[in-house]
């Protein structure tokens, strides 16, 4: 359990919350059909403040430009993947290899940046 604790408290492990919690938030943010049901966007609206809250901690120990790439990037995959399997939203084989390319960029990205 203490392992655990020590990965999700890691600037890592809260990146990870982060893009999890946003792609939660995006997700309501859509289920609020504009905010005509207005409990799901007040939901959105205190997990994206938590998210960027987290964020600006993390961002004092992962650089800006790879926490952005992550984020944007595992984000992206993700909220595509939730709308396309929760909300019915069209996904062509060439919307999945443009994002597959986009994670490949972030991925590369942190890989080649220094500690």
């Amino acid at each position: 359990m203490n392992g655990l604790l020590n990965t999700l408290t890691s600037p890592w492990g809260l990146l990870g919350l982060c893009i999890i919690a946003e792609v939660t938030a995006t997700t309501l943010l859509t289920k609020s059909d504009g905010f005509s049901r207005p409990l799901y966007g007040l939901i959105a609206i205190l997990i994206f403040a938590g998210c960027f809250w987290t964020m600006s901690h993390v961002l004092t120990r992962i650089p800006v430009g790879v926490a952005y790439a992550i984020w944007s990037g595992v984000g992206i995959l993700l909220i595509s993947m939730t709308g396309w399997l929760f909300l019915r939203q069209p996904l062509t084989m060439t919307q999945v290899l443009f994002i597959a390319l986009i994670v490949a960029g972030a991925a590369g990205l942190n890989l080649s940046t220094k500690a």
